[in-house]
């Protein structure tokens, strides 16, 4: 995959309020597949630059992209990361480290400078982050209650800036299939009655929140049924993304553990330890976690710093959690996530991320 991140930072008084922003856009068609902006407080231009930098090759990453192209218009950077200009100050060289460290993870990064009126959104970005965040704090909007309730956002202890997205990641409620614990993938089943007042109660614990901009569901018929109780409640329609479904279990739509271990003992065995295997006509963990990576970086780049409730399924819920954490593949397979569990995990525009909760299911008593 090959793309090109346009980046860009600013400050008003150098030092001063700053902010940065960056683009990635597809190389063939051009199209934007995600926007990064965020506030780094009091700061120098060429650092907010840093900062525009870092945070598109971390948005590139998670694109899954192999070769990248960075156009910008601060002739410092693009020096200093092409190896012909030393990194004499201080306050540039662990940027610079940083931005480095990422750029080791793609078979080529090129940089290329660029005139200011060709980088016109990345810099529109920077200045929305500094509009937005460099304002007197009376002008500032107030705190809404689910940040009070679920707690602040916070800049994160590991130096994360800007405003973070807060995704609350709703598991759907009980159906038959997870009464009798069959594998449950592509198969549109309802939810029971029992699944029915589960998500009434998670909705009834989650609307008393303010501040929730989308309810987004798998558009499988169990998470969608949950999303819609809430949904009801918020005064909000229900926003379908596909990358929410869960996993393709192939041929094993409906059988038991046991059941599938019986059809097929080697490639089951295997399964539970490599998340690159598929069931027969499945799909593998690793398609999963590529799925719900590019549903994620969308869903970002539509309510970014903004709270969404994700009302999907365990593999992808697991995942996207996965994500957060910066963590292995064994992480699937050592937690456990309850029916209508909630969980809440924070991306910010930098690439850094935070999670607040996993699995609570106190609304249910």
């Amino acid at each position: 995959m090959k793309v090109i991140v346009e980046a860009d930072g600013g400050s008003r008084g150098n030092p001063g309020p700053a902010g940065y922003g960056a683009v990635v856009r597809d190389k063939l068609s051009g199209e934007t597949l995600a926007e990064r902006r965020g506030f780094i407080g009091v700061a120098t231009n060429n650092v907010a630059e840093y900062q525009g930098l870092i945070a598109g090759l971390r948005a590139a990453r998670e694109l899954n992209a192999e070769i990248v192209d960075v156009r910008m218009d601060s002739k410092l950077v693009v020096e200093q990361m092409s190896g012909r200009w030393k990194i004499k100050h201080p306050s540039m060289q662990p940027l610079a480290k940083e931005a480095q460290e990422v750029a080791r993870g793609f078979v080529k990064v090129s940089y290329e400078w660029i005139p200011r009126e060709r980088n016109k959104q990345a810099d529109r970005l920077a200045n929305e982050a500094m509009d937005g965040e460099g304002r007197p704090e009376k002008d500032k909007p107030q705190k809404d209650k689910l940040q009070k309730a679920e707690g602040d956002k916070q800049p994160h202890w590991s130096g994360a800036v800007g405003e973070p997205t807060r995704v609350i990641l709703l598991r759907h409620g009980q159906t038959k299939l997870s009464v009798d614990r069959r594998y449950s993938g592509r198969g549109d089943h309802p939810l029971t009655e029992f699944g029915l007042e589960q998500a009434e109660k998670a909705a009834a614990r989650l609307s008393t929140l303010d501040g929730i901009a989308a309810v987004i569901s798998s558009p499988l018929q169990r998470a969608h049924q949950t999303a819609g109780k809430l949904a009801d409640k918020l005064g909000l329609d229900v926003v379908t993304h596909q990358g929410l479904i869960e996993t393709d279990f192939g041929t094993w739509e409906g059988l038991t553990f046991a059941e599938a271990s019986a059809q097929d003992p080697e490639v089951h065995r295997r399964w539970l330890g490599d998340t690159s295997v598929k069931p027969p006509n499945g799909e593998s963990f690793d398609e999963v976690h590529a799925r719900v990576r590019k549903a994620r970086v969308d869903i970002i780049s539509r309510y970014g710093g903004q709270t969404v409730v994700l009302v999907s399924h365990v593999t992808p819920i697991k995942t996207m959690l996965r994500q957060a954490l910066d963590v292995g593949p064994q992480f699937l397979f050592r937690m456990h996530l309850d029916l209508t569990g909630v969980s809440i995990a924070e991306f910010y525009p930098d690439g850094h991320a935070s999670v607040k909760l996993i699995n609570d299911t106190s609304h249910l008593g």
